[in-house]
């Protein structure tokens, strides 16, 4: 696509094969010639909206940064798909440096590299933000971390050392009480009572298993299937705060300790909304800006923040904007007005001037 920032892919051959392996967030293709030619590997993480599809080569879909043809006729296009251009890919077959062991291919090594680096400042973080650090946890990603942390009823917010610390007196426990155990009986009890590291490989196999079921925005069928999977990320009802690096995180319950200041729930506000002498005018609210005091008394929730930014004046704009604000805050303008004016013709009349036009 010629509006695509990526790197050209620099390969070309008459019938070839595509092969992918996945590792975390990240897809790595092969294209493989079936006759001469050298393979080419090509890396690709897909941001918030990236995705393939296969689709007539007459019909391509609007963003499809990147199209592979087929030879048939009429062809077809296998295209890289990416609205909001977050995703991205690159030349060779080498994964991104700093990502820990992959949640659902690499599970064992995953388990490891978490347990033995509690020490590290990434735990001194919220559990839910620490759950996005791909150095330890490659795979798990914003909805994610929200229902495995809503099955295990952990408050999002709670520090990260203190949740994963209690795995291995958990761990110790289990291996004393399960070694007569057989394998069987072992994963049975592992499924029955399972952690939060064995959450993070076996709630992203659920949607695996489910594939088309789950996922196709195309069928609104396939889509509600998956929001019905879904028993906490943008469920009704659940609670939801901005973690500090801006991503939403939905819970039910309190949030934790270490909660972000300043902020209300988006189920609160709801709550707000459904009873309108509550709410504060926006021209309330702006004044308050000029008034620091009064302003930290009322914090302002999150999800105003977005509507703020789009509201907020830009340079040069700021007087027109105060006065537009400002007329709504007069009552009964026109009272004063006339009250001025017969006291001035009053005035005139006894000093025997004449009255104006």
């Amino acid at each position: 696509s010629a509006v695509s920032k990526c790197p050209e892919v620099p390969f070309s051959s008459e019938a070839y094969r595509i092969s992918a392996t996945s590792r975390g967030k990240e897809l790595r293709l092969t294209l493989a010639p079936l006759g001469p030619g050298t393979p080419q590997d090509l890396v690709f993480r897909f941001g918030m909206s990236g995705s393939f599809r296969l689709c007539p080569a007459g019909q391509l879909p609007r963003h499809a940064h990147l199209r592979f043809l087929t030879r048939e006729s009429p062809p077809r296009a296998l295209c890289f798909v990416d609205a909001r251009r977050f995703g991205s890919w690159r030349l060779g077959g080498a994964w991104q440096p700093g990502r820990g062991p992959c949640v659902l291919s690499e599970y064992q090594a995953f388990r490891e590299n978490v347990l033995k680096n509690l020490d590290d400042k990434a735990f001194d973080k919220p559990i839910c933000e620490t759950l996005l650090n791909q150095k330890f946890f490659n795979g798990i990603g914003n909805y994610l971390r929200a229902e495995i942390l809503y099955r295990l009823k952990i408050p999002p917010f709670e520090k990260a050392r203190t949740v994963l610390e209690a795995l291995k007196d958990q761990e110790q426990a289990r291996r004393k009480k399960n070694s007569s155990l057989t394998l069987s009986k072992k994963l049975k009890l592992m499924r029955e009572n399972p952690d939060l590291l064995e959450l993070c490989h076996t709630v992203p196999m659920e949607v695996i298993a489910a594939e088309k079921n789950l996922f196709d925005p195309d069928h609104s069928d396939n889509y509600a299937a998956f929001k019905n999977w879904l028993q906490c990320y943008l469920v009704p009802g659940m609670s939801s705060l901005r973690d500090r690096n801006g991503r939403t995180i939905w819970f039910q319950g309190e949030p934790g300790p270490m909660a972000p200041k300043g902020q209300a729930s988006r189920r609160k506000r709801t709550r707000l909304k459904a009873d309108p002498e509550a709410l504060t005018p926006k021209v309330a609210t702006r004044i308050s800006k000029r008034r620091p005091k009064a302003a930290a008394k009322a914090p302002k929730p999150a999800e105003d923040e977005e509507e703020e930014v789009a509201a907020r004046p830009r340079r040069g704009c700021s007087h027109g904007r105060r006065k537009v604000t400002a007329a709504p805050t007069l009552s009964e303008p026109e009272a004063p007005v006339k009250a001025k004016r017969s006291l001035r013709t009053a005035a005139r009349r006894g000093r025997g001037e004449a009255a104006g036009p």
